[in-house]
């Protein structure tokens, strides 16, 4: 890592507001592939559904099964003006949930849903997070009953779009193998895969092998810090079971592509062979592992297990394009998202795919 790859600046690029895609395209394959050679440093421009010809049997593809909760809720305060809450963790089981509150109300004051269910704000963190308690239990299924899927900021869905648009969203913003609720936001390289190229996949000998990571605030969480090595990321809950860890080994021993699909995935797995102290032969593993991650891979940082990277177009200044960079250089992520500007490739989580050889 230089000097540069640690100034956070150096991570801007222009974006055209119209290439921040606001919807998927209509078939999720059918978005564009950037591909990107890591060795020759050569592009090229392909479609998501020509991804399994990257595979070889053998090959391990590792995907997060993580299911986002429709966690953003509208209420009405006492005057009965709009207020949202974005649940940070909907799943947890008391009564008590750590939100982004919108607009801020004074300590005490209450907001109030449908169904006879209210909430009063109890507390705010340094991190701008509101403690709140709901006078009722059952959050996680009056959240499914009237929640909308937390899509970021850059997607408009202001008013009366995020009702219009609200079971549009819940299978789109949505991977096809999304299994464990717990997720504020989409592993969004995920989104592009359809049953048909899972099971091309598997039809020429593609291990899959799943873990959870229920992707959080920090994930998106806007970086302060001018410089990376001041940032720390916030935990994210994973789950890498016996039977998956053994499948990605099976594909380090044979020394064949072990392909994260999504930051999401690489954290998990990342984390887990940072917590391995010593690697028979030298060759890094995985193992059966849950708990909580809050490793931060930006340039400078070794890789230890993936050595294929499916991913999106991602926003200026974010961790995930610092993740990227490491994987590559952020010479050639910033080149590469220059070309990718000019062939109009559509960016972010509704956007198109990225394949990082």
């Amino acid at each position: 890592m230089t000097n540069q790859d640690n100034i956070l600046l150096n991570y801007n690029y222009e974006i055209p507001e119209n290439l921040i895609a606001q919807k998927p395209v209509e078939n999720r394959q059918d978005s564009k592939l950037f591909v990107l050679d890591r060795v020759s440093e050569k592009f090229y421009h392909r479609k998501f559904s020509d991804i399994i010809e990257y595979f070889n049997p053998g090959d391990c593809l590792i995907i997060n099964i993580t299911k986002v909760v429709p966690s953003r809720l509208f209420g009405k305060n006492s005057n009965g003006g709009k207020v949202e809450l974005l649940f940070l963790d909907p799943c947890q089981q008391n009564e008590e949930y750590k939100v982004l509150l919108k607009p801020f109300l004074a300590i005490g004051k209450k907001v109030y849903f449908e169904d006879e269910y209210e909430c009063k704000t109890l507390s705010k963190t340094e991190l701008g997070e509101t403690l709140v308690k709901f006078n009722k239990s059952g959050i996680l299924d009056f959240l499914q009953r009237h929640g909308i899927m937390p899509l970021p900021p850059y997607i408009d869905r202001k008013g009366w779009l995020a009702q219009e648009l609200s079971d549009f969203d819940r299978q789109r913003y949505q991977t096809v193998y999304a299994r464990n609720l717990g997720a504020i936001a989409a592993p969004t390289a995920g989104l592009h895969f359809t049953k048909n190229i899972l099971k091309g996949l598997k039809e020429k000998n593609i291990d899959i092998a799943t873990l959870t990571l229920h992707v959080g605030w920090g994930t998106f969480k806007p970086i302060t810090a001018a410089e990376l090595n001041n940032h720390n990321m916030l935990p994210e809950k994973f789950t890498l079971d016996r039977a998956n860890a053994e499948i990605i080994n099976s594909a380090i021993k044979n020394k064949k592509k072990v392909v994260a699909v999504g930051t999401t995935s690489v954290r998990a797995v990342e984390s887990i062979a940072a917590e391995i102290m010593e690697f028979p032969k030298g060759k890094a593993y995985v193992k059966e592992c849950s708990g909580e991650t809050s490793i931060f891979i930006y340039p400078g940082y070794q890789f230890n297990i993936i050595n294929t990277l499916v991913t999106n177009l991602h926003l200026p200044k974010s961790t995930p394009l610092m993740m990227t960079s490491a994987f590559s250089s952020r010479k050639l992520m910033l080149k590469a998202y220059n070309e990718a500007v000019q062939k109009k490739y559509r960016f972010f989580s509704y956007g198109d795919s990225m394949l990082i050889l």
